[in-house]
C-alpha cells in the first residue's frame, strides 16, 4: 500500500518545522518589539529624539548583527553533535560560544564607542542629535556582552529543540522594556525624562535581566542539564572552528543588514521626515523578516540534526518543506502589507510629515519582503550544511554591488534620479533618492536567492553522495 499523504515525511517534517518555528518566531518577534516599541515611544518625543534614535539603532544594529551571526555558527555545530547523539561535544561547543561571545563583545563594544566614524556618511547632522547618539550607544555597549552571550543560550535551545525556553524568557522581558521605557524615555515616577538615550538605559538593564534568566534556566531544565553544560578554559582549537563557520555566517549577517544600516545613513541626507519615515519602514519590514527567519532557523536545525544522524532523506524533504513554508509566510505577509498600510503607520507615528513618507515608501514592502524571505531560507540550508564561505562571496556579489553600491549610484551617487521612472512606479509619491535604494535593495536580495539556491541544490547532492558512501 502506498503511505498516506498525512504521513509523508514532507508533511512529518513541515510538522516538526512548525512546531520548533511557532516559539522562534514569538520569541523574535518580542525581540523586535523592543525596536517598536523605541521607535513608536520614541515617535511621540521630538523629530530629534526619533532621528537620533534611528541613526544609533542602525548603527548598533550593524555592529551586533554582523557578531550575533557568528555566535550563531553554533547552531549547526552544536545541531549536528545532538542529532549524532554527542550531547557532551554539544555542551562543550556551547561552553565555547560563551568566550566567543565575551571576546566578540569587546570588539563590537570598542566601536559603538566613535559614533561620529558612522555619521560622516550621513552628511551634517545636529550636534544635539549627534550628542544623544553618543550616550544612546554608550548604554548599548554596555549591554552588547550580555546580548550576545544570551544569543549563545539561543543558539544551543535552538540546536537541540528547545526553542520554548527562549521564547518565555524574551516574552517576559517585553514587560521590563515597557515599563523602563517609560521611566527613562517619558520620565516618569520622577525620572528626569531621557528620550532616545532612555531607550538605550532601557535595553542594557533589560539585556542583563534576560541573560540571567537564561542562566537560571539551562542550569535547570533536564534537557538542558543532559549536555553536561560547562564553559571552562577558552581552547583555540575550539574557538578556530567556531571562526571558521562563523566568520563568514557573520560576514553574511552584516551584508544583510548594511542594506537597512547604510540606507539610513544615506537617507538621513533627506532630511527629519525622510529619516524617520524610512526607519518606520525599516522597523516594519524587520518585523515582517521574523516569519521567515523563524521558519528557516527550524528549518535548518532540523536540517543539521538529520545530517549530524547521517539520515540524507529527511534531510532533504526537512529543506524543501521549510522552502514551501516561507513562500506560503511570504504570500500572506505581503497581502497584510498592502491591506492594512495606513493602520499600520499611524500606529508608529502622530507626526503628519513623517506618516506621508512612511506611507509612499511602504508601497515597495511587499515585492521586498518576497525578495528578503527567499533570500533567508536560501542562506539558512546552506548553513545546515556548515557551507559560509561561498553564500558569503554570492551575497558581497549580489546584495553589495546590486542592491548597496547600485542603490546608492543611482540614488544619490553620479547616477541620480536615472531610476526616477520605475520609482515613480513602484512608490508613487515617494522621495526618489530613497525609493531607489530600496528598490535596488530588493533586486540584490533577489538576485542573492537565486543563487544561493543553485549553490544549495549543488551542496545537498554532494553531501548525499557522501552519506550514502558512508
Amino acid at each position: 500500500m502506498t503511505p498516506s499523504p498525512r504521513h509523508s515525511p514532507s508533511h512529518r517534517a513541515a510538522a516538526d518545522i512548525l512546531r520548533q518555528a511557532w516559539p522562534i518566531l514569538v520569541s523574535s518577534w518580542a525581540g523586535i518589539v523592543f525596536a517598536v516599541l523605541d521607535t513608536a515611544m520614541v515617535g511621540h518625543t521630538t523629530a530629534a529624539d526619533l532621528q537620533a534614535m534611528a541613526l544609533g539603532a542602525s548603527i548598533y544594529i550593524t555592529i551586533f548583527v554582523g557578531l550575533m551571526g557568528v555566535v550563531h555558527a553554533l547552531i549547526p555545530i552544536a545541531a549536528q553533535h545532538f542529532g549524532a547523539g554527542r550531547l557532551d561535544l554539544a555542551g562543550h561547543a556551547w561552553g565555547q560560544g560563551v568566550w566567543l561571545a565575551l571576546y566578540l563583545s569587546l570588539i563590537g563594544g570598542t566601536t559603538l564607542l566613535f559614533p561620529d566614524v558612522w555619521l560622516s556618511m550621513s552628511g551634517t547632522v545636529d550636534p544635539e542629535v549627534r550628542a544623544r547618539i553618543a550616550w544612546y550607544l554608550l548604554a548599548l555597549a554596555a549591554a552588547l556582552p550580555a546580548a550576545l552571550m544570551f544569543r549563545s543560550i539561543y543558539a544551543l535551545a535552538t540546536a537541540i529543540s528547545q526553542t520554548r525556553v527562549v521564547m518565555l524568557i524574551n516574552v517576559a522581558s517585553i514587560g521590563f522594556k515597557l515599563l523602563f521605557n517609560g521611566a527613562f524615555i517619558f520620565g516618569w515616577a520622577g525620572i528626569p525624562a531621557m528620550g532616545a538615550v532612555g531607550a538605550g538605559l532601557s535595553t542594557l538593564l533589560v539585556s542583563w535581566m534576560t541573560f540571567a534568566a537564561g542562566l537560571w534556566v539551562i542550569r535547570r531544565l533536564p534537557a538542558f542539564r543532559a549536555l553536561d553544560l560547562r564553559v571552562g578554559r577558552p581552547r583555540w582549537a575550539d574557538q578556530k572552528a567556531l571562526l571558521r563557520l562563523g566568520l563568514p555566517m557573520g560576514g553574511s549577517y552584516l551584508i544583510e543588514v548594511c542594506a537597512f544600516s547604510f540606507m539610513a545613513l544615506l537617507i538621513a541626507r533627506d532630511g527629519l521626515y525622510v529619516s524617520g519615515g524610512q526607519q518606520i519602514l525599516a522597523n516594519l519590514i524587520a518585523l515582517c523578516y521574523m516569519l521567515p527567519m523563524s521558519i528557516s532557523l527550524s528549518t535548518a536545525s532540523l536540517t543539521a540534526q538529520a545530517i549530524g544522524a547521517r539520515d540524507a532523506a529527511r534531510a532533504r524533504a526537512t529543506g524543501w518543506s521549510g522552502v514551501l513554508l516561507v513562500v506560503a509566510g511570504a504570500a500572506i505577509t505581503a497581502a497584510v502589507l498592502i491591506i492594512a498600510q495606513k493602520p499600520i503607520v499611524h500606529a508608529y507615528t502622530d507626526e503628519a510629515r513623517v506618516a506621508a513618507v512612511a506611507l509612499a515608501l511602504l508601497q515597495v514592502a511587499p515585492w521586498f519582503h518576497f525578495c528578503d524571505a527567499m533570500h533567508c531560507i536560501s542562506a539558512y540550508l546552506l548553513r545546515a550544511y556548515k557551507v559560509a564561505v561561498v553564500p558569503l562571496v554570492l551575497q558581497i556579489a549580489a546584495l553589495t554591488g546590486l542592491g548597496l553600491i547600485g542603490g546608492w549610484w543611482l540614488g544619490y551617487g553620479p547616477g541620480a534620479g536615472r531610476l526616477r521612472p520605475v520609482a515613480d512606479w513602484v512608490m508613487p509619491g515617494a522621495p526618489v533618492g530613497a525609493a531607489t535604494m530600496w528598490i535596488m535593495a530588493a533586486a540584490g536580495l533577489g538576485l542573492t536567492a537565486v543563487l544561493l539556491f543553485g549553490w544549495y541544490a549543488r551542496v545537498r547532492r554532494r553531501e548525499e553522495a557522501r552519506m550514502m558512501r558512508a
